[in-house]
């Protein structure tokens, strides 16, 4: 129909419904575990704002903090400007070769160190303001 536009499924709902509904999909370890992460990067701080982009969860503050991907084997938490950010616990275990982003693999069984987790979010929010 010629100028009538149509909304996608994505417009139509909020960027916490699509999360909400992609965890509900992962019926395994990795819809808990996803749905674990973003309980500690939403307690990190009130002003981090849940999006919907790429087909991903993304979180952001001032700019992006960290995207949620899943996968078969696993869950990762990329940061896009992780290279900038301190990790003294040595999360980051995934993408290192690059100039700019990092990344944190989460296998099966994997503990998360919520602690450290928080503190890079942290990093990666001032990051974001600097």
């Amino acid at each position: 129909m010629e100028g009538k536009y149509t909304n996608s499924m994505a417009e139509l709902k909020s960027p916490s419904k699509l999360i909400d509904a992609r965890i509900k999909t992962l019926t395994d370890w990795r819809g808990k575990l996803l749905s674990r992460l973003r309980k500690i990067i939403r307690s990190t701080s009130s002003e981090i704002l849940e999006e919907w982009k790429w087909s991903v969860p993304v979180w952001s503050c001032d700019g992006i903090l960290c995207t949620g991907e899943v996968y078969k084997t696993r869950v990762k938490l990329t940061f896009p400007k992780g290279a900038a950010l301190k990790d003294p616990a040595g999360l980051f275990n995934s993408s290192l070769e690059g100039n700019v982003r990092r990344a944190i693999d989460f296998n099966e069984g994997d503990k998360v160190n919520e602690k450290a987790l928080k503190a890079l979010i942290k990093a990666a929010i001032a990051e974001n303001r600097s």
